[in-house]
């Protein structure tokens, strides 16, 4: 089991069963509904998750016909989407979990159109916390 919650903590969920399929999107609208280089995204089963707080507080944006993506309207953190089109499953942004996951990444995905600054697996150096010069 995994739980999670927006920055807020005004929303939190709960995923019972595994997340399957995760990918890093370097496309151009998870990076803009991200606000970063790309987006960790897993599918899980409809089934398997539920909200257990704030389902008051989840808005909702139709990006596209029967694509859908949920969103907490007080802090603005992406939840999960929907595919209308395959209602047996959602897709997590795996940023909003709380627990540590057992599964890991599959894939870059869309890499031709990422954002230019970005080097996948770039040796650039590690720190536990800010950079020294911050």
């Amino acid at each position: 089991m995994y739980q999670g919650s927006c920055l807020c903590k005004k929303v939190t969920v709960q995923i019972d069963g595994p997340i399957q399929g995760i990918i890093h999107c370097h496309c151009s609208l998870c990076r803009k509904a991200s606000g970063t280089a790309f987006a960790t995204n897993g599918f899980i089963s409809r089934v398997d998750f539920k909200v257990t707080k704030g389902n008051e507080w989840l808005s909702r944006f139709e990006f596209k016909p029967a694509r859908i993506r949920y969103f907490c309207s007080a802090c603005g953190s992406p939840i999960y989407s929907e595919n209308l089109e395959d209602i047996s499953r959602l897709r997590l942004r795996l940023g909003i979990l709380d627990s540590d996951i057992t599964e890991r990444p599959i894939s870059h995905n869309f890499v031709s159109s990422k954002a230019n600054w970005e080097q996948i697996n770039a040796d650039i150096p590690h720190y536990d916390g800010f950079e020294p010069t911050r």
